[in-house]
């Protein structure tokens, strides 16, 4: 499994430098100070749900889950070295929990509530 990048080196490396978009120009477009993007870009700042409805509307083809989706990747994946793996709960085999879950996770992982 590839290491997953932060978003905010996504943003610079792959976005604003290959299309020579200074930090400062799209700061400032976006109405956010220099400080809060340079921060996101240098990985010290996460993507929030408010700044990936920014960046999605700023640049054409990505969308607010996009942005999420890498700030997501990232934090498991710094998470994961200092977690303790848990055990399962012991839920009763008599309530169905497997198909119970099972079915929950189904019915979110497939809902799309993008308005796109």
């Amino acid at each position: 499994m590839p290491i997953p990048r932060h978003p905010g080196r996504v943003l610079v490396e792959d976005i604003l430098e290959p299309l020579g978009v200074t930090q400062t120009a799209f700061a400032s477009h976006l109405g956010w100070t220099f400080a809060r993007l340079n921060e996101i870009t240098n990985a010290r700042r996460g993507i929030t749900p408010d700044s990936a409805l920014s960046l999605s509307e700023a640049i054409p083809g990505t969308t607010p889950e996009f942005w999420m989706d890498l700030q997501r990747d990232w934090d498991l994946f710094q998470a994961r070295p200092s977690h303790t793996t848990g055990t399962p709960f012991p839920f009763d085999r008599e309530k169905r929990a497997e198909d119970c879950i099972r079915a929950v996770v189904e019915r979110w992982t497939s809902l799309d509530i993008r308005k796109d």
